[in-house]
């Protein structure tokens, strides 16, 4: 079983990293466009090596780039968050290296709107990014700082300071080539970013209330989930009888598995799932990294 689950977070994390690469070599380079983060940074230098130096390469140098400036991190990942993140993070950013490097950017825009290409781009690059997020790894770059202040903040995430380094990324696209470049950009990469808190479903807070007669179900959501439940008695007012009400909040990766476990206790059992936008107190965030 340990197994078959590890190689569903690789290929979580080949099949996120290739997305990712897909997304921004055919929708977003073509369109004159830049991705955030310190890919972004490298297609700004390689940029200014080819256009400004007159240096030229015979692919996509971005991606090397990209690999430099990610050893250090390689060591933050190592040293402050776990070896299972570092190593399905260096497989992640190898695969994306290889990638820029080796698929071939098509020389006129796929689509000749610039908004529908930050759409799809955005899009499919979140998906990509959130699977690789969901396999308890990361795409490298500014992901692994998400997820390290992440665990620190309970209320952050890693779209959010997507958003906020970016804004500094932009802004030197904007004093470097133009402002429509930087808005285009803005507009992808904040699409991407909400794709891939949306993807990453430990990240996302749901509010549970769990009508049953079980006893047992409190308990087990205490000793096998380890979360807090409140819990108060009530009555059926069409049946006259008595219930427990149980109010619990989880992350959403949780929710499958805490369903499963009150149908087996007890398959009469009314549950109201509410997403929640923040959550403060005693609530611990738990990433799987």
């Amino acid at each position: 079983m340990k197994k078959t689950m590890d190689m569903k977070k690789v290929s979580l994390i080949l099949i996120g990293a290739l997305l990712f690469v897909i997304s921004i070599n055919f929708f977003i380079v073509p369109a004159g466009l830049y991705n955030g983060g310190l890919i972004g940074v490298s297609q700004i230098i390689r940029t200014l090596l080819q256009d400004y130096l007159g240096i030229q390469f015979s692919f996509d140098i971005a991606g090397l780039i990209n690999f430099a400036f990610n050893i250090p991190l390689f060591v933050l990942a190592y040293r402050s968050l776990s070896k299972k993140f570092f190593v399905g993070t260096i497989l992640s950013v190898i695969v994306q290296t290889i990638a820029f490097s080796l698929i071939p950017i098509p020389t006129n825009a796929i689509l000749e709107d610039p908004l529908a290409s930050c759409t799809i781009g955005g899009i499919l690059s979140g998906f990509g990014v959130g699977m690789t997020l969901l396999s308890g790894s990361s795409c490298g770059g500014i992901d692994i700082l998400g997820m390290f202040i992440t665990l620190k903040k309970k209320n952050f995430s890693v779209g959010k300071f997507n958003i906020v380094f970016n804004c500094f990324v932009f802004t030197f696209c904007a004093i470097l080539f133009n402002l429509n470049i930087a808005i285009y950009s803005v507009i992808y990469v904040t699409i991407m970013a909400i794709v891939a808190d949306k993807v990453h479903l430990q990240n996302i807070e749901i509010s549970l209330m769990i009508f049953t007669k079980n006893k047992m179900v409190k308990k087990h959501i205490n000793h096998d989930f380890k979360r807090g439940v409140t819990y108060w008695h009530g009555q059926g007012a069409y049946t006259d009888e008595d219930t427990e009400v149980l109010v619990t909040v989880v992350s959403k990766y949780e929710v499958r598995r805490i369903k499963e476990m009150i149908r087996e206790l007890d398959p009469k059992a009314f549950v109201i799932e509410s997403e929640l936008d923040s959550v403060s107190g005693g609530y611990e965030k738990r990433l799987i990294i």
